[in-house]
Parts: C-alpha cells; sequence; structure tokens
C-alpha cells in the first residue's frame, strides 16, 4: 500500500461520487432512498426515472417547483451522503 501523506486516503474525488451507472443496475433496490429523500416523488415518478440521474433531476423540479440548478445541488446533496 503506498505512503499517503497524512490525511490523505489516495482515492480521487470523482472515486467518492456515486456511479450513476451503478445506480441505474440496481435501481429497484435504490429506489427506496431516493424516496425517502424525495417524499413527494410518486412510484410512477421513479419508474419512469429508472435510475438516470438528469431524469430524477426534472422530476424533482417537476414535484417540488424548484430550479434546474437547485434540483442539481440536492443531487450532489444527496450523493455525498450515499
Amino acid at each position: 500500500m503506498p505512503d499517503w501523506p497524512s490525511g490523505q486516503t489516495g482515492v480521487k474525488p470523482q472515486e467518492l461520487k456515486m456511479n450513476w451507472d451503478i445506480v441505474e443496475g440496481n435501481w429497484k433496490q435504490f429506489k427506496g432512498k431516493v424516496q425517502t429523500q424525495w417524499g413527494k416523488l410518486t412510484d410512477d415518478h421513479l419508474d419512469v426515472i429508472a435510475g438516470k440521474r438528469d431524469h430524477l433531476a426534472g422530476k424533482i423540479q417537476e414535484a417540488y417547483g424548484v430550479s434546474k440548478d437547485e434540483a442539481e445541488k440536492q443531487i450532489k446533496d444527496f450523493e455525498k451522503l450515499n
């Protein structure tokens, strides 16, 4: 294992982000977390989203009446937690 300076793990920031290809592939298991975060999203919304990040952003905008930038911010915050 490499010797990393104090506090560094060697994991690149992009590796810490959610991999939406994996989310899409495991959507049935993952959508419960999404519905917990965004309770206004119905099962029909979740079926349309089908693990696609851009679809999720659109449905958040639609259900919550927020801007695209706000929906993206919410998703980024969600990614950090999961």
